[in-house]
């Protein structure tokens, strides 16, 4: 790298620095260093290339699927489905060692794949569990931090919106980048249950005994709670796989369908929808605010010629593809107590993609390792979201917080390791799909 090519470096990743320090939204910071990158080290008018790049970030069609599985979130969160969960659960799970901490796995799994977002896992999920915990007696440890850990899987399986992100800037297949997610997301889950399992069997005293008993008829019964959830993921999800619908068109699906259920179930009426439609604004315009930003950042380094001159930085390293991928975890792990996941995938992803498929990795294999890597993120300190949720919820320090979701942190590591070891884990699905 020349010494102008580092000096440009230097300074435009120091304003970056400066402007994310000082508090400025993170989509208007990025803007703010494009535009000060551009006006310093090229002839183009910034003005004019900040203006087009807004429009070019914005108009792709995919993009209506966001506030659409926003929306279906913001609804499921106020219709009354962690409840349904938690009663339909409760008869499968109590007998087994770690008992009803396993709810949070399991719940987290089935919700994340309706919701899509993260920290609207954690909190729907949380907010009747952790409850329930504290009046059974449960080690609140091992509950703040198994559904610390469990609600980041609301990244993780389809349909998740930090996938609908990836795909559109990594121009990958959104469909294809849903069903690479189901088997990572499994082994994720399977990990926490086991470890869960097995702190059950050391340590019985995390979670005393019910003194309820079920009958195999009452068990059976319990599942038609769990009805509402299945028929919005075959909605959703199978109408995707199928070829039957595209993400846009099963995101109103699913819009549709937790409508309906809301309103049987007698948990939305009109002020509750309108607060539904408000909290979707508020979070797609957020995520939209960082896309628009880090796109005309993006090209301002490609006009400086900053992403291809450190691609080719590193591949004359020599690194093997595994050490690659070892030194770009560990950036990412530094980003993840700075910044929030949208911000880490939109800002990285022109520098690191092409590092990535330059080192023969799969740009779809590559979406699952980042978005495990954000996951991460979303368990530490200072800006874990998840962290922040479950602090909300339980008014627990935040420190607290983030000490009890160690283990779950240590687990989401293992399984970045195991898919980087076996990446068929992500890929053999996609090889399958009829759905393009």
């Amino acid at each position: 790298m020349d010494a102008h090519l580092l000096t440009m470096s230097l300074i435009v990743f120091g304003v970056l620095f400066v402007t994310l320090g000082s508090g400025i939204w993170v989509g208007f910071s990025l803007m703010i260093v494009g535009f000060v990158g551009m006006s310093l080290f090229s002839p183009l008018p910034a003005g004019n290339n900040l203006a087009s790049s807004i429009w070019a970030n914005t108009e792709k069609w995919e993009y209506v699927a966001l506030p659409l599985f926003i929306l279906m979130g913001e609804i499921l969160f106020r219709s009354g489905i962690s409840e349904r969960l938690f009663r339909s659960l409760v008869p499968w799970l109590y007998r087994l060692p770690g008992g009803l901490l396993l709810m949070n796995i399991v719940a987290c799994t089935l919700f994340a794949a309706v919701s899509g977002s993260s920290a609207a896992t954690t909190a729907t999920v949380g907010k009747i569990t952790l409850t329930e915990f504290q009046k059974l007696g449960y080690d609140k440890r091992m509950a703040m931090g198994s559904l610390a850990g469990a609600g980041t899987l609301g990244f993780l399986i389809p349909p998740s919106l930090i996938m609908i992100v990836y795909a559109i800037l990594a121009e990958v297949s959104i469909g294809k980048m849903f069903i690479a997610g189901i088997l990572p997301g499994i082994l994720l889950s399977g990990i926490y249950i086991t470890y869960i399992l097995i702190q059950g069997l050391l340590h019985p005293e995390i979670a005393p005994r019910m003194k309820e008993r079920y009958s195999w008829k009452e068990r059976l019964f319990s599942l038609r709670d769990l009805a509402p959830t299945v028929m919005l993921i075959l909605m959703v999800l199978g109408s995707i796989y199928a070829g039957v619908a595209t993400p846009t068109e099963a995101a109103a699906l699913g819009v549709l369908g937790a409508t309906i259920f809301a309103v049987l179930n007698r948990q939305l009426d009109f002020k509750g929808f309108f607060e539904a439609l408000v909290g979707a604004v508020k979070t797609n315009s957020m995520i939209m605010l960082i896309v628009v930003g880090a796109g005309f950042l993006s090209r301002v380094m490609g006009f400086l010629g900053i992403p291809a001159a450190l691609t080719t930085f590193i591949v004359n390293l020599n690194l093997s593809p595994y050490l690659l991928m070892i030194l770009l975890g560990m950036v990412y792990l530094v980003l993840g107590c700075l910044l929030d996941g949208f911000s880490i995938v939109v800002m990285t992803l022109p520098i690191a993609l092409p590092m990535v498929t330059a080192a023969g990795f799969d740009p779809i294999w590559f979406g699952i390792f980042l978005i495990l890597m954000v996951e991460v993120s979303q368990i530490t300190p200072p800006v874990g979201f998840n962290l922040f949720v479950i602090q909300g919820l339980t008014g627990e320090p935040i420190m607290n917080v983030a000490r009890y979701a160690m283990p779950f942190f240590f687990l989401m590591l293992l399984t970045t390791v195991i898919l980087t070891a076996f990446p068929e884990i992500a890929l053999i699905l996609p090889k399958y799909m009829i759905a393009k």
